[in-house]
């Protein structure tokens, strides 16, 4: 397996983020595009209107040995005619790149035609959350994916690797594998550990189910832990804002402070045995500790975890 970053955090200009990459030994980066990412390592518009700065981009990635490794575009496409928009100029610019893999999230509808929040279902009760999600998939997502999948693969794009992330329609491997169904095998998923542990999961299971169908696009190193002390009474939903650590039931944590280096070799041996054999990219989005502390904390378990 490779390692990488996704870049997002790192509070630095391009290239001494890129100094920085090639100085911890990783082997890629992950920037994010826009939507829910700030993109303060690409310029989307500049880089589809220029082969020159697009040259001139990638060349500083090169020059440092470092691969490209993935355009991120997470947004709600299946709401947002800006989000959709994004998501659109990242496939066009992954071609100009000669970019194989987006990360992104599914994105998540309205409950019914004419209402504009997105919403939500995590329970089968009251009986109209069935109705939601009947329109939800069959109205909104799975025709918007089709139309997503077509464009992707008109790109060049071989795999969109969508993350397991809360508040979106694809949110654990049964979901994927639903979505996948319908629209093909250019979805797959984008496993973050982080997610499951606040749901409930097992993201050792999740690596076997989605290896084993062949749905295991990408990995994003990220740790959370439940904080015993709120969760224990409260349970695990909880609508604190990240930055409301101290409150909160369980937060994002570097890599290692949530689950060790144990586990993470576990977690990869796994995905490992089931045919993984792609990247790893470090997201750092620990608000107890300095961004960069957090990164070197994170980047030194993964390369612990990773050497087996």
């Amino acid at each position: 397996m490779k390692l990488a970053v996704k870049t997002c955090t790192l509070d630095m200009p391009f290239e001494d983020m890129l100094d920085f990459c090639a100085e911890q030994g990783v082997q890629g980066v992950e920037i994010g595009t826009g939507n829910w990412s700030a993109a303060p390592h690409i310029d989307l518009d500049g880089l589809l209107a220029s082969e020159t700065d697009r040259a001139r981009w990638l060349g500083a990635i090169k020059r440092r040995g470092l691969e490209l490794c993935a355009l991120n575009c997470s947004g709600n496409p299946l709401a947002y005619e800006h989000d959709m928009a994004v998501t659109e100029k990242t496939f066009r610019l992954a071609e100009k790149l000669g970019v194989k893999k987006i990360v992104m999230m599914s994105g998540l509808p309205a409950g019914r035609l004419g209402d504009r929040t997105p919403t939500w279902i995590t329970t089968s009760w009251p009986p109209e959350t069935q109705e939601i999600l009947d329109y939800q998939w069959n109205a909104v997502a799975i025709p918007v994916w089709r139309r997503l999948v077509k464009l992707a693969a008109d790109c060049g794009i071989e795999r969109i690797a969508l993350e397991n992330h809360g508040m979106q329609l694809v949110y654990n491997p049964e979901t994927l594998l639903r979505l996948r169904e319908a629209v093909g095998p250019m979805v797959g998923m984008n496993l973050d550990p982080s997610h499951l542990f606040w749901m409930g999961g097992d993201p050792i299971e999740a690596a076997r189910v989605l290896t084993e169908a062949g749905a295991l696009y990408h990995i994003h190193g990220k740790d959370s832990r439940p904080e015993r002390r709120m969760a224990g009474p409260n349970g695990m939903l909880d609508t604190k804002p990240i930055d409301a650590f101290r409150q909160r039931s369980w937060n994002y944590v570097a890599v290692g402070a949530g689950h060790g280096v144990q586990w993470w070799q576990e977690f990869f041996s796994v995905a490992r045995m089931g045919g993984y054999d792609d990247v790893v990219s470090l997201e750092m989005e620990d608000m107890t500790m300095p961004m960069l502390a957090g990164h070197i904390s994170s980047l030194r378990t993964l390369k612990a975890a990773l050497v087996m």
